[in-house]
């Protein structure tokens, strides 16, 4: 376990047709942060969810028009300093229906989404690879 403080706060839209978790990335990197967490909400045209097993992420596709009822996640580094957003997301569609998982390219935002990024300091969150589960996960001093 680590400790930070929050620092600085960035409130972004995200506009139509822009891809969420590019999105995400490009405002995080133009902010300059380096860890952190996000809360989204907003619209998607549709989305792509995924499930993780045996190593990998199976692609779930939704179709909409959807409701981002949650999207959160963490902000972190790759070993090559590459930002790494961790999102999860669930959406809704017009009959109430949810569906979630991790959040993956392809999910193309509607009319809006509304994003907010926390910038921590006083830490640094790196993400290493991990041959066992073939995934980037935090790297923490226990």
């Amino acid at each position: 376990m680590k400790e930070a403080r929050v620092n600085r706060i960035f409130f972004s839209r995200i506009f139509e047709d822009e891809d969420l978790l590019e999105a995400i990335k490009k405002r995080v990197e133009k902010a300059g942060i380096k860890a952190g967490f996000l809360f989204a909400i907003g619209s998607l045209k549709r989305a792509i969810l995924g499930f993780y097993k045996d190593g990998k992420y199976k692609p779930i596709p939704v179709k909409g028009p959807l409701e981002i009822t949650s999207c959160i996640g963490n902000l972190a580094l790759k070993e090559d300093g590459e930002v790494i957003v961790h999102a999860h997301l669930t959406v809704s569609n017009e009959k109430g229906e949810a569906f979630g998982g991790h959040l993956l390219p392809e999910c193309i935002v509607a009319a809006t989404a509304e994003l907010v990024l926390v910038e921590a300091s006083g830490i640094e969150l790196k993400r290493e690879f991990d041959v066992k589960t073939n995934l980037y996960l935090l790297s923490l001093d226990e």
